[in-house]
């Protein structure tokens, strides 16, 4: 590193350095990505004889840890903070210490792209503002080993957030970091072998809160330190085109996890029918749901072409079956989810969660935004449902308010409301 480069990056450290944030958050937005991953797992089986553990959460370019802290103290996890700047570790090891959380916070100084981890070590990998260092793709690809079965990965990415943005941010950007928009972020995680379980569009208060703390930073900065002028001149250009074209981008959390790898699921083909209609007859008391889906076949309002899903047992059969058709909430265009169906040999195996999070991986490709479902209270919560009364959400007919549940599958924008329209095959 020459003198100059070492200048300007000791510059650009002392400008953040005591700094809550190192890129845009919030403890709010920290909450909200922790609850669209379920959380972390508590009461984790422990070795044959010993008492559950804790999770294990990787947080990766930590910084001085806000957000390690935060899963410590609220997650009651084991927390390994990883930074490649070692005066942030300091920083949070004090701050771990005087809350009485130095049992938890483990540090590590290491490069979040070589990381001398073991695989299946954590059940939550987490990096807010960070996966910038390595890329996207790069991080898809080299942090899921490190998840344990079922582990989530939970990862904060800038992104185009029109698609016509101007040409002041995108010369901005293109010297920086080439962005994608959401739908392209959103592809690329799921042909990267991972289902999305939520996607969280971050508040302008996030932005907030990292650059006004930093703009006063470089207000007092001595612009005649050695390497201070050019981390100023850059801290400021990038605080003013967010300023200007803050409208054209934004940070958007994604949750993610690993597809089973049991179970091959894909779009249905013709080929497929018949096995998908011997799948709802078997798995149902009555033909009714087999039937169904055949008049829905036929209903072009109602069908929706690529979100009928199958999922493959190891011998190339049709093990489950998930369909989504068009109905309309308020009048407005939504998504339902129905039937789910699974062969008997292949139930509580694994093969529905798994044609459900495809099918629903689709649906967020295709552009859906709200899905309804009526269902099991306690099995469609794993997938992100809610009742949809909370959403102003009904559906025009009885049934247990707990039983009518929604999933909102991009957090940006209103979400319709009034009572569920379902295609006439449906008979309700």
């Amino acid at each position: 590193m020459s003198d100059s480069t070492h200048a300007s990056y000791e510059a650009f450290f002392a400008l953040h350095h005591g700094l809550p944030r190192q890129g845009p958050g919030s403890d709010t937005t920290t909450r909200r990505l922790l609850a669209l991953s379920s959380g972390v797992p508590e009461g984790l089986e422990g070795a044959a004889g010993a008492p559950p553990r804790r999770p294990r959460v990787l947080d990766l370019g930590c910084g001085p840890g806000r957000s390690a802290l935060l899963l410590a103290a609220e997650a009651g996890a084991e927390v390994t903070a990883v930074d490649l700047h070692e005066p942030f570790l300091e920083e949070l090891r004090a701050a771990a210490e005087a809350r009485g959380l130095g049992d938890r916070v483990r540090t590590l100084h290491a490069d979040m792209g070589e990381l001398p981890l073991p695989d299946g070590s954590f059940d939550l990998v987490w990096a807010e503002s960070s996966a910038y260092s390595i890329g996207f793709d790069t991080a898809l690809d080299r942090w899921r080993r490190l998840l344990a079965p079922g582990g989530t990965l939970v990862l904060t990415e800038c992104e185009w957030t029109t698609d016509t943005p101007s040409p002041e941010a995108r010369a901005f950007w293109d010297r920086h970091y080439a962005l994608r928009t959401g739908a392209e972020n959103t592809a690329a995680a799921v042909a990267a072998g991972y289902h999305v379980l939520g996607v969280l569009p971050q508040p302008e208060s996030d932005w907030d809160a990292y650059y006004g703390p930093l703009r006063e930073r470089a207000d007092a900065a001595d612009p005649s330190a050695p390497g201070m002028a050019e981390a100023l001149a850059a801290t400021r250009e990038e605080i003013a085109v967010r300023r200007d074209h803050g409208g054209d981008f934004g940070y958007t959390g994604y949750v993610l996890r690993p597809a089973d790898p049991r179970w091959r699921t894909r779009e249905e083909t013709a080929a497929d029918i018949p096995a998908v209609r011997e799948v709802n007859a078997a798995a149902f008391a009555t033909a009714d749901e087999a039937a169904l889906v055949d008049a829905l076949r036929e209903d072009e309002s109602a069908w929706l072409p690529g979100l009928s899903y199958v999922a493959e047992a190891p011998d190339g059969t049709v093990a489950a079956y998930a369909l989504i058709t068009r109905c309309r909430v308020g009048g407005a265009p939504a998504a339902a989810l129905a039937p789910v169906a699974v062969a008997p040999a292949h139930q509580r195996s694994g093969a529905g969660q798994a044609v459900v999070r495809a099918v629903l991986d689709a649906a967020r490709l295709r552009g859906e935004r709200l899905v309804v479902v009526l269902g099991h209270p306690e099995y469609y919560p794993r997938f992100g449902f809610a009742r949809a009364s909370q959403y102003g959400i009904r559906p025009g007919f009885e049934v247990p308010d707990e039983a009518m549940m929604a999933l909102v599958l991009h957090g940006s924008g209103p979400v319709p409301v009034g009572t569920i329209h379902y295609p006439a095959a449906f008979g309700v």
